[in-house]
């Protein structure tokens, strides 16, 4: 690492000693109605001979910038189709130059609109994240978002512990539009499940953060943007998906819908924006478990089969309005809310086939149970933005209020059989559990530019939380519910997060550095009000960021980066409580967890936006794993719960190409290599090491045809893993197609997918470690056709409405459930 250091060093002193003032121009190209065009082609031209120098396209917003010129003297040419081409005049250039607007104008005036159109790649590398473009994806259509995850570069989705992997490591901050939700692992795939890709615009895949956005995340954050109304006027979007399973031998309701609704009405001063969605998703998943145990003479093997029937559908609903006081100030208010119903049925079969003294008997448990968990979430924000006459000087403040509440009611009934089949032993056990979960917070953020190449960004930022479980566990004896002691419990968690960051910004041109630090103080108390015990924590901690990017050429640069993050432990971990699970399963919180600190590093090089290639290394201390599973082989009872262990070591190797074969025929391809290290000096009383080399890949295909006609092809696939004392055995892989027509100038969408059409996404593995020896496969619900029509109104082609990030985007990935 010190050589690593060492180099760029060298590199940075290089890059000054030979740098030499190069100049920037910017800029907006604008049609005759002063409308942005997007995806335009901006030159800039020598003069007086002509000769091309560099040339851009503009973005969204029909801005561009073109950087690395010298001194000398330009014209800028401006062409796309359906517009006229247009040059400017010669000017001379000998410093970063802001241009007035430039006006090209429309080939056909008799038209009442030209609607330009560009089509961005599925997947896009930027300079400091990877972004899906959902938007215009096919295969993506009639998703949920877990499922659109699961077809990321770099992304695994763990269905097993339902838990989201960024480059094969947990503790992924996942974010809504900036802001953090406050769900647990197993809420959090809940809640993404029952997301639509009609929802959706792009999601943002972030390895390495800056010093700007929350510390929380050892592994990167995955930003989900939801789609944003565009313009002046009144505008909207409808759009309705059906899904269903294919698969044998299926339960008849394992399907999905969801229609949605959204609506912009702009003018003057005032910008109204609402959003409506109903959903509906049923699931369906097969789990076999084998485990042994042996103690004194008696050994026992437990063969389980689990039938899962999942039915679950959600309501929201967001109303948002904007007041634009000036041109430099921006007041906004927003609400949103959402009311959902997961109810979860299971039968399993458990088979103990138990040996002594060379007698034989086969015992077996039939449990049926089920569960129903209402939820409800609303939340709201106050937005104030202004902008200083400096430009790129500005001010954002944000105050959030959210609320959680989920109640849940559990019905377990075993009946124990002998080898006869003769019942002889029952249980009726219910669970009733209350979670409150209130968030106060609120943050600044300033951003003052000291020169045309200096930037400095500062902000605060503080949040309150308080959740309250209280859960209730009876058993049925004598036709009388009993209080269960040892698992009905009341814990109360409250936790303050005060935290402070600066970030500083220099560009020489071919060199640019950004160098942040971030401070966070946390003060936490957990409550056992049934034990009347108390757990608190309090912890300062500093989470530097630097950011180097050397530009090579005009094609091609290196970047570096390092930054520290933190993952705390949520609030469900901490309740130190057993739940129930089934006679022979049992979960348990952990109130001594500690959060987990990682250190990442990471180099990459990029040639024209296109081809890049990565290395990475990253360490995280007390590694936060289900290294509590432990198995009592008097009891024959497993109990799973999570705890730190020493350390985990993550290297990394990543490749991505696009590749285009023909004009209407395109790849982009994705491979990464990983490998993994965990180690622990004393882990459940004996030394423990496990690694592994792994990799996955991901390739998509794009073809456009005659008559709006598009067709997609994705396929990847991930390679056995390893991860804590956990094992993948087999390598899941999934192929997935769709087709899209295109009416009424590509205002309507039908499009039509299937994903994994030959069935091969599953997982299987095991779980070795002293007495605990499982062998888990999980057939889960994968192949599913969809069919979903998208339909836009209005004018779809003005400048979109402010998207918004609020404060409370630190805990809100931690919420138990």
């Amino acid at each position: 690492m010190k050589t690593l250091f060492t180099l760029i060093a060298c590199f940075i002193a290089c890059g000054t000693s030979f740098a030499q003032k190069l100049n920037k121009i910017t800029g907006k190209v604008v049609d005759e109605k002063n409308v942005p065009v997007s995806f335009a082609i901006v030159r800039a031209l020598n003069y007086p001979d002509t000769s091309l120098a560099k040339s851009v396209s503009t973005n969204i917003d029909g801005e561009f910038s073109i950087d690395q010129l010298k001194s000398g003297d330009y014209i800028l040419s401006v062409s796309i189709v359906g517009f006229k081409s247009k040059k400017t005049v010669h000017f001379p250039l000998s410093g970063d130059l802001n241009m007035p607007a430039i006006s090209i104008e429309s080939l056909t005036r008799q038209l009442k609109e030209v609607s330009v159109q560009g089509r961005k790649p599925y997947v896009e590398h930027q300079i400091d994240k990877t972004v899906l473009n959902v938007e215009n994806s096919i295969v993506s259509s009639g998703s949920t978002v877990l499922e659109i995850l699961e077809k990321a570069p770099g992304v695994q989705i763990d269905r097993q512990n339902e838990q989201i992997l960024l480059n094969n490591k947990s503790g992924v901050m996942v974010m809504i539009d900036g802001k953090n939700n406050f769900l647990s692992a197993s809420d959090l795939t809940v809640y993404l499940n029952s997301l639509n890709s009609s929802q959706i615009a792009s999601i943002e895949i972030i390895t390495n953060p800056s010093a700007k956005y929350d510390a929380a995340g050892n592994s990167g954050i995955i930003n989900i943007k939801l789609k944003k109304n565009k313009a002046f006027g009144t505008n909207g979007n409808i759009s309705s998906t059906y899904r269903n399973a294919i698969r044998a031998n299926l339960p008849t309701n394992v399907y999905g819908s969801e229609l949605n609704f959204n609506l912009n009405h702009r003018v003057e001063k005032w910008n109204f924006y609402t959003n409506a969605n109903a959903s509906k998703n049923n699931n369906f998943s097969n789990l076999f478990l084998d485990r042994s145990t042996n103690s004194n003479g008696l050994q026992s093997l437990f063969n389980q089969n689990f039938q899962k029937i999942y039915t679950g559908s959600r309501l929201a609903a967001k109303l948002g309005a904007d007041y634009f006081v000036s041109d430099k100030t921006t007041i906004g208010v927003m609400l949103d809310g959402s009311t959902s119903t997961r109810k979860l049925d299971n039968f399993s079969q458990t088979f103990i086939n138990e040996a002594k003294a060379g007698t034989v008997n086969k015992n077996s448990l039939i449990q049926y149970s089920d569960a129903n968990t209402p939820n409800k979430n609303y939340s709201l924000n106050f937005n104030l933005k202004h902008d200083f006459k400096k430009e790129g000087a500005s001010l954002n403040f944000d105050a959030d209020y959210s609320g959680f509440d989920y109640s849940g009611l559990e019905n377990f009934k075993a009946n124990f059989y002998d080898e006869k089949g003769a019942l002889y032993n029952n249980t009726v056990i219910r669970n009733n559990s209350k979670i409150a979960i209130d968030i106060y917070a609120a943050k600044t953020d300033f951003t003052w530019p000291i020169s045309k190449t200096t930037k400095i960004e500062t902000g605060l930022k503080s949040t309150y939380v308080k959740t309250n479980n209280d859960f209730l566990s009876s058993a049925l004896i004598n036709n009388e519910w009993q209080n269960i002691v040892g698992q009905s419990n009341n814990f109360i968690y409250k936790e303050n997060v005060n935290a402070a960051y600066a970030n500083l910004s220099k560009d020489w041109g071919k060199w640019q550095l950004q160098a942040g630090l971030r401070a966070e103080y946390t003060q936490s108390t957990g409550t056992s009000v049934t034990n009347n015990t108390e757990t608190k924590q309090h912890y300062l901690s500093l989470f530097p960021t630097v950011f180097v990017s050397q530009k090579i050429s005009e094609s091609s640069n290196i970047r570096y980066s390092y930054g520290r993050r933190i993952d705390r432990p949520n609030y469900q971990q901490l309740n130190p409580f057993n739940f129930y699970m089934d006679p022979y399963t049992i979960a348990q919180g952990n109130p001594y967890l500690k959060p987990q600190f990682t250190n990442n590093f990471e180099v990459s090089y990029n040639y024209k936006s296109g081809l890049s290639f990565s290395l990475g290394y990253s360490k995280t201390k007390d590694l936060i794993l289900d290294s509590k599973t432990a198995q009592n082989d008097s009891t024959r009872i497993v109990t799973v719960g999570q705890g730190n262990i020493g350390s985990g070591q993550y290297y990394t190797a990543g490749l991505y190409f696009p590749l285009t074969i023909a004009k209407w025929w395109s790849l982009q391809n994705n491979f990464n290599l990983f490998y993994n290290k965990f180690k622990d000096d004393n882990l459940e009383g004996a030394p423990f090491t496990l690694s592994k080399v792994m990799y996955n890949f991901n390739i998509n295909s794009s073809i456009t045809l005659p008559d709006n006609w598009t067709f997609e092809t994705n396929f990847w696939l991930n390679s056995p893993r390893v991860r804590g004392i956990e094992r993948t055995t087999i390598y899941q892989k999934a192929l997935n197609m769709g087709v899209q027509k295109s009416f009424l100038n590509k205002a309507l969408r039908l499009r039509l997918n299937v994903d994994d059409i030959f069935q091969s996404n599953y997982w299987k593995g095991t779980l070795d470690y002293q007495n605990v020896n499982l062998r888990v496969q999980n057939n889960y619900i994968s192949r599913r056709a969809s069919f979903s029509i998208n339909y836009n109104f209005g004018n779809q082609n003005l400048k979109s409405n402010q998207n918004r990030k609020t404060a409370a985007d630190d805990s809100k990935n931690r919420a138990g459930g």
